[in-house]
């Protein structure tokens, strides 16, 4: 059955609504970001009168990294639980007993221990504060030397995967039902804006590179096309339920790539690893000289995977804080005429990029998995 008229207009519909919906969350990012930068630099005006100059990386670092706590919207905050192991002892508390100081200045005592929160990293607090009042002491780079506990805390990024995970169940286990109840029939609801979308994984992706093996993977692949795709969309939102760089998190897309060199290696043929380790055809010499760099092939696959989504993720996220940041690092609200116009249409790129590195990163995988499991043709 041909179903790309119905893909065509499920598209253009998710297009153009998703476009309306990054316009009006890159306004409230950049009101977002003037908050924060405001309040920052009002900071730092009662603790010197020298100017200083805005560091554009180091808002946006800070704004990518994972938190212990979830912004709301504005200046309201939810503190997440903090759950430590330090000395042979399980702590908990919540990360809003911090008053969301990020400087080493406020010490949680609990248990008997003391905690500061730095880059939003937990030490163990010095006994007396140094001469900027953080209760850490500081190296020449002004990294902190404190020791720090084993730290298991429920981070911003750990809910966000929580609630992607329970999303997607919900989602599917209602896809699911509607072709159990609608055997037959055409698709409705949620399911008919996804229909096209999982046809598109199956006949675009699964089948051009797994072939007739391809109903065996499509669980898997499904699953990551569309765990990428709506963490990469929660992501765009910047306040609750979103905001957190859950796909820009290097952990993150490590996990998933080292799934994919698991279910390759573990799939893979006499055929396949023939043609690794000894070359059909090839002269002895040469063998021995390919062996090492398609050894070494086996792994970079996955590398590749891993530094791909991870860094166009990321990229796009700093690309339009730094271009809300020119506001503030020119002084000048004139330059808003120019900066937010191409902050809200870097946002509509990375609504398709978002759809984009779902796409890449399923077909690569799919396409490891199929040259793991292809069958030799004589």
């Amino acid at each position: 059955m041909d179903c790309s008229h119905v893909f065509e207009f499920k598209f253009r519909r998710l297009i153009v609504v998703f476009t309306l919906f990054s316009a009006f969350l890159m306004v409230s990012l950049g009101a977002k970001a003037q908050v924060d930068t405001t309040h920052k630099a009002e900071e730092a005006h009662t603790e010197t009168t020298e100017k200083k100059k805005f560091e554009i990386g180091k808002f946006a670092l800070h704004h990518i990294a994972d938190s212990h706590s979830w912004h709301v919207i504005g200046e309201t905050y939810i503190g997440l639980p903090v759950v430590l192991y330090a000395n042979g002892k399980v702590v908990t508390f919540n990360a809003s007993d911090f008053h969301h100081d990020d400087d080493a200045k406020v010490v949680v005592e609990k248990d008997g221990q003391r905690f500061v929160k730095m880059h939003e990293k937990i030490y163990l607090a010095s006994a007396t504060a140094n001469e900027h009042g953080q209760y850490v002491e500081l190296d020449e780079k002004h990294h902190a030397k404190n020791a720090r506990p084993l730290d298991f805390s429920l981070t911003k990024n750990t809910c966000t995967l929580l609630l992607s995970v329970v999303l997607l169940l919900v989602v599917f286990i209602s896809v699911a039902n509607g072709y159990k109840k609608r055997h037959g029939k055409s698709p409705k609801g949620l399911q008919s804006w996804l229909e096209p979308i999982i046809l598109f994984v199956r006949d675009d992706i699964a089948k051009p590179n797994l072939g007739h093996k391809h109903e065996r993977f499509m669980p898997y692949l499904l699953t990551v096309f569309f765990f990428i795709w709506f963490n990469n969309m929660l992501g765009l939102v910047p306040f609750l339920p979103g905001g957190a760089n859950l796909t820009g998190n290097i952990a993150v897309t490590m996990v998933l790539a080292v799934t994919t060199f698991l279910i390759t290696i573990f799939n893979g043929n006499k055929h396949y690893w023939k043609h690794i380790f000894w070359m059909p055809g090839v002269p002895v010499p040469m063998k021995i000289f390919l062996m090492p760099l398609e050894l070494i092939g086996i792994f970079t696959k996955p590398v590749a995977l891993m530094i791909r989504l991870f860094a166009n993720i990321t990229a796009g996220h700093i690309l339009v804080l730094s271009l809300i940041c020119l506001i503030f690092v020119f002084n000048s609200i004139w330059v808003s005429a120019a900066s937010i116009p191409f902050a809200i249409f870097i946002g509509g790129i990375e609504l398709m990029v978002a759809f984009i590195q779902a796409f890449i990163f399923t077909i690569l995988s799919a396409l490891f998995i199929g040259m793991a499991v292809e069958e030799h043709h004589h």
